[in-house]
């Protein structure tokens, strides 16, 4: 059972404890020093820091940072990581490397709050003011004071909620502070991780006992794993099943979560209220003096969110230098090398991670640390996961690829910048009892699925409850590029209901199948890969804050944004769009009865419903600004 837990650590891309009986590195060994240290906030408390020196003294090195809720382990000067930094490039290159283990965690002193609201402006005069971005203040200016050797300057990265760190340290940064690269961050919680638009992220259940629980003092032990126990005793081969025996959420709070305190904010904060807009850290991204570099994942099933928009929201608020990286990535990928990169069943190349390390994200930060310059990279560096190859834009979203515009029509034909049969009527009958799963695969419970991603549809546009939608073979290529705006016209036979939209990417059925990379029963001839989808629950279409329900039968507007995309769909394939409204176990079910909170809905609450939507419905790919400024106010 041991091993097990272990294994949902490394799933979720948490460091624990056990990192600590990880044999020494040879190499960090014999060219680094190692101290831990713990600095002292301007509140009185100390956050414990490990600090990896380079053991040539003969010159001055940059300070390179990590900020982390997931432990800074191995403890123990004379123990040491097996990497340092993020990647082999710039630990070769020669950097102070810093890991820190932030407020409440670990080997530090404090109480942990999940996403600490930002408070605007760095007082040094209010001791009690403190947020991340005092935290990452108070030590760097600590660090270039007591760290021998630095040059000066400081950068920082992380990925996933330690992305998060990096992101919430940018403002009222230091004036130490010249790089800071968040990957995969998140930047709201109602939008990123444990929701989607409202809705919550089932599949991370398991998790919370990581987030929910204080520690009562520094230790370098977790204090949580008997807390995952109680999920995983008896861990379940089939999530779908379990998870449909589990029944309504509520029993999740008395089967599993009921001493958790995030769980407990969780179900009392259903809305998009105070408590979680002022976790929200884009608001404060204005204004930025350093140079920015995001970094993320297409295929994120976590944190697609956050990268694009805290991209987005610093190029459209601070004169700096900021770019932003997106590849052929899941949650993280690009820190680690495989050899060739694959997602479920699709290949996208060799070694796109090493090319990413070397040519980019070394580039950037040994011209902002080492060599004062900027670097000769694009304001975006952007994979195009159709045609597979890497592209530059001087913008993004990018104004020289055409939007596109689909339309639905009768007998499942989805028509490409042509409206067609405003006045059809497509229908479906949603079960919240029998949901459409996520995946066509079998999976046990996983944290956060990552295959499906981009997954075969094709078992979704056999079920009746999935309105499948799709082109005639393509003549010509279409790049689908940057913002997505889902403008639907429905009707409902109840008051409330989720919307899927997902948009595929149909192979010709003489693509040979891909012997190399996927087992034999994959059968790529016909294949339909998932390229973007997104849920929205839809009680929530005229506000975040203030959820409506629905008057049955009445035709309504549900219009929101999907999470940008870069893909071309090649000649002789097809295009395909599906819609749905239950999304299994990845999404929670709503009840489809409108109920003021679904985490204390009653099983009788859930109940099937006749769905309607219009022919005057539209997907836009690539000209979503308007909708995106929108749903901005509705916030």
């Amino acid at each position: 059972m041991q091993k097990f837990f272990l294994f949902i650590l490394v799933l979720i891309g948490f460091y624990s404890t056990a990192l600590s009986q990880i044999p020494d590195s040879v190499y960090i060994k014999n060219h680094y020093d190692k101290i831990e240290v713990s600095i002292p906030m301007r509140d009185g408390i100390k956050l414990f820091t490990s600090i990896y020196t380079p053991k040539d003294k003969s010159k001055t090195y940059p300070i390179l940072m990590q900020r982390t809720c997931y432990s800074v382990a191995p403890y123990g000067t004379n123990k040491f990581r097996r990497n340092l930094g993020p990647s082999k490039y710039l630990m070769k290159d020669g950097y102070i490397f810093v890991y820190q283990d932030v407020r409440g965690r670990w080997m530090s002193e404090g109480i942990f709050d999940n996403m600490r609201p930002n408070i605007p402006g760095n007082d040094l005069k209010n001791k009690t003011a403190i947020d991340e971005s005092s935290d990452t203040w108070d030590t760097i200016d600590w660090l270039i004071k007591n760290t021998k050797g630095n040059n000066g300057r400081v950068g920082q990265w992380g990925i996933s909620y330690p992305g998060h760190y990096t992101a919430a340290g940018i403002p009222d940064a230091h004036p130490a502070l010249k790089a800071s690269s968040p990957q995969a961050p998140i930047s709201d919680f109602f939008f990123d991780d444990f929701h989607h638009q409202g809705a919550y992220l089932q599949s991370y259940t398991a998790a919370f006992a990581v987030f929910g629980y204080q520690h009562e003092k520094p230790t370098d032990k977790d204090w949580y794993m008997d807390k995952i126990g109680r999920f995983y005793s008896n861990p379940a081969k089939d999530g779908y099943d379990f998870n449909l025996r589990l029944g309504p959420l509520k029993n999740i709070t008395e089967k599993y979560h009921f001493d958790n305190f995030f769980w407990q904010q969780i179900i009392d904060h259903p809305n998009y209220d105070e408590f979680w807009q002022k976790r929200n850290i884009l608001p404060h991204l204005t204004n930025v003096k350093h140079a920015v570099m995001t970094v993320g994942g297409w295929f994120d099933a976590e944190d697609l969110f956050g990268p694009l928009n805290i991209y987005k929201k610093i190029e459209g608020s601070s004169a700096t230098y900021n770019t932003i990286v997106m590849g052929p990535w899941s949650h993280g990928d690009w820190a680690r090398e495989t050899g060739f990169q694959q997602v479920n069943h699709i290949y996208f190349g060799d070694s796109i991670s090493t090319f990413y390390q070397r040519e980019i994200e070394r580039k950037f930060f040994n011209s902002f640390l080492k060599e004062s310059s900027q670097p000769a990279l694009p304001e975006a560096y952007m994979y195009d996961c159709g045609l597979k190859t890497w592209k530059q834009f001087a913008e993004w979203p990018p104004k020289d690829i055409p939007p596109v515009k689909l339309y639905f029509a009768k007998n499942g034909e989805l028509s490409i910048n042509t409206p067609t049969q405003a006045e059809a009527v497509f229908d479906y009958v949603s079960d919240p009892l029998k949901p459409v799963p996520y995946t066509s695969q079998t999976e046990g419970l996983v944290f956060t699925p990552r295959r499906f991603m981009s997954d075969d549809q094709r078992e979704a546009s056999r079920r009746p409850d999935v309105l499948t939608f799709q082109t005639e073979p393509l003549t010509e290529d279409i790049t689908l590029a940057g913002e997505i705006a889902a403008k639907l016209k429905v009707s409902l036979s109840s008051d409330d209901a989720d919307f899927i939209v997902k948009i595929i990417d149909v192979y010709p059925d003489n693509t040979p199948n891909d012997t190399k990379h996927n087992p034999p029963n994959i059968i790529m001839g016909g294949y339909q890969q998932l390229i973007r989808s997104e849920v929205f629950r839809a009680r929530f279409r005229n506000s975040f804050e203030k959820p409506e329900p629905f008057t049955p039968n009445q035709i309504t507007d549900v219009n929101f944004a999907l999470q940008d995309l870069f893909h071309t769909i090649k000649k002789g394939h097809r295009l395909m769009v599906q819609i749905h409204s239950t999304w299994f176990p990845y999404i929670d079910r709503n009840p489809q009865k409108y109920v003021d909170n679904i985490y204390k809905a009653n099983e009788e609450d859930f109940i099937k419903q006749t769905i309607k939507v219009y022919g005057s419905s539209v997907v836009e790919i690539g000209g979503g600004e308007k909708l995106k400024a929108k749903i901005e106010k509705k916030k």
